[in-house]
């Protein structure tokens, strides 16, 4: 089944964080925080202004995005767990390798 999103929406993957607390201690599944972070698996055609005219969104298919903890709506679709939230909800874009800032001189 595929989902094609409506004006503004996109379709979010939460992606699994690895963290390793120090001390060792365990903390189950039912006392983890779902992660904020996801992966866009599907956008809509873009927001429609007062005057008719849409424009295309700034999130793309494939970006890694943060988000705020209560933002979207938790959908399934095929076994498989979804976000289904607004552009706006989007709390920025992460780029997939950190830029070193150089020394001014």
């Amino acid at each position: 089944m595929k989902i094609r999103p409506l004006y503004d929406r996109i379709v979010v993957k939460r992606v699994e964080t690895t963290e390793q607390m120090q001390g060792g201690l365990y903390i189950p599944d039912t006392a983890k925080e779902k992660p904020q972070e996801g992966e866009v698996v599907a956008v809509g055609k873009g927001k429609r202004l007062e005057d008719g005219k849409v424009i295309a969104l700034d999130v793309q298919v494939g970006d890694k995005i943060l988000f705020g903890k209560y933002s979207g709506s938790d959908i399934k679709l095929d076994g498989e767990e979804y976000m289904i939230m607004r552009e706006d909800e989007v709390l920025g874009i992460l780029d997939s390798a950190p830029k070193v800032a150089k020394k001014a001189s």
